[in-house]
Formats: structure tokens, sequence, C-alpha cells
């Protein structure tokens, strides 16, 4: 009779994914869900072949029975012990319905069902974008509703309504806001299973998507802002698995509800140094 390993689920089967997933997913059964099964074969036969126990798996996170599919068939494995949702839309590669209905209603929903389910003791991370710090503060009861409002009715909130979206950026950058405010009122809930989640904004970071942008029609306005950056570069998915590596062991154990900029200060230069916006 085998022995259930305890089961990380990683969500979004790209190379950041892919980086935190090879740091915590040793000893492990780690499910790789993507909603094309070809990244998820992709990012699972790489990690088979250095060793890793990996199940590929299809799942639709706009799709809440699609997500519930997802954690049946994980919880058949063994406790679900570990959550790492990097899936998403950029502005550049969907609608306004589109991203909200991914990268916000899908992570709201993500979020509230693990949390059902994770094992006592275990550990989330989401990815969310140093795109959300850049927008004005929203209002303390805007942030209450984004924080609180059951997943299922989220999307019927007055602000996040088509007239009320200005485009696709102002779109994910709600949805971005919405997932570290979402963040917050989670870990309350999570905490009564003795459980901790947390999240992390990345600015640019080296991926095949990231790369098609840089080199795309939009990549003059990429390598502007990790030029005048302090950190001067764009980062790599092992330095975002570095803060997630924390996030998600021991080490970070009194760490919960928060969210970690990992940008090399682009956002710092947003307001304060030389990518300050012009205003007349």
């Amino acid at each position: 009779m085998s022995i259930q390993k305890d089961v990380i689920v990683l969500i979004g089967a790209g190379q950041l994914g892919m980086a935190i997933a090879r740091r915590m997913g040793y000893g492990n059964k780690i499910f790789v869900a993507d909603w094309k099964i070809e990244n998820a074969n992709t990012i699972s036969k790489i990690m088979r072949e250095s060793g890793f126990d990996v199940v590929p798996f299809e799942v639709d996170i706009s799709s809440k029975a699609s997500i519930l599919r997802l954690i049946e068939a994980a919880g058949q494995e063994g406790e679900i012990s570990m959550f790492i949702n990097a899936a998403g839309l950029s502005p550049s590669q969907a609608s306004i319905e589109q991203i909200l209905h991914v990268d916000l209603y899908g992570t709201a929903v993500l979020l509230e069902e693990f949390g059902k389910v994770i094992k006592k003791g275990g550990t989330g991370v989401t990815i969310s974008s140093q795109s959300g710090n850049r927008m004005p503060a929203l209002s303390a009861e805007t942030d209450r509703q984004l924080a609180m409002t059951p997943a299922e009715e989220i999307l019927e909130l007055d602000v996040l309504q088509t007239g009320n979206i200005k485009d696709t950026l102002h779109a994910y950058q709600m949805a971005k806001r919405c997932n570290v405010k979402r963040v917050m009122a989670e870990a309350v809930k999570w905490g009564e299973r003795g459980a901790r989640i947390n999240s992390i904004s990345p600015g640019i970071i080296i991926t095949p998507l990231a790369l098609d942008e840089i080199n795309g029609p939009r990549g003059d306005f990429y390598k502007n802002m990790f030029a005048k950056s302090p950190a001067g570069r764009p980062g790599i998915a092992d330095e975002v698995a570095n803060v997630a590596e924390l996030l998600l062991s021991e080490k970070g154990a009194f760490i919960t509800g928060s969210d970690f900029l990992i940008d090399g200060g682009a956002t710092a230069s947003y307001f304060y140094g030389p990518l300050q916006p012009e205003t007349k």
C-alpha cells in the first residue's frame, strides 16, 4: 500500500509558477494545472525529468466548477498542503471582461475554495502585480467590497461594471488590487484552519510572455520602466521564488495576509523618481 503524499497545487503552468514549485515540491505530489493542457504537460515533463512527482491537469479558473474538479482530483491524492496561483491574463492579452473573469473572479474563487480544504499548517501564495500598486487609492468601502464580497457576487459590484472600467489596463489594475485585498480577508479565514495565505506583486520578470512584450509594440515602455528603476533591470523568476520560498515555508510562519512588492523599485520610481508621470 502506497503512502499518500501531501499535495501541492500549482495553477498557471509557466516559468514563474514552476520556479516556485521546484523550490517547494520535492517529496510531495504536485498538480500542475493550466487552462491549456499542453502548457501543463510541458511543465510537468520538465519537472518529472528533474525527479518531481507531477500530475498535469486542465483547469479554467474563470469557472468555479472547473476549480472544484481540480480540488477534488488533488484531494484524492492526499491532503492539499500548499497552494500556488500563478495564473492570469495581461492587459495586452485579453479583453476587459476576460481579465475580470480570470484575474479577479478566478483568483477570488481559488482563494475561497482552497481555503476550505487547505491542510492545517498549510500555506498559499497568489501572484498579483506591481500594477495594482500604481492605481490611485480606492475608498475604504470599495476596498472592503473587493475584499469581502462573496466570489459569486463580486462581478456585480458597481465599481467593476463596464462603464466604470476605462480599458484593459484599468481592469488589470482593479483585479490586482482586488487580489491583494482578498488575500487580507481570506487570511482571517485560512487562519481558522491554522493555515497562511499571502500575495506577491512582481514587476517585470523575464519569462516568455515578458520577452514577447519587451520585443513587441509596447517594448519601449517596458524597457524604459526597468531602465529607470533603482535596480536598472528586469527580474528573473527565481528572484520571485526566493520570496515565495520564505512565505510558503516555516521561516515565514508569522507572515499572513500580506503582499510583497518585488519590482526592482519601479513603483518607487513611479511615485518619487524618474518614472513619475508628467503632470500638466
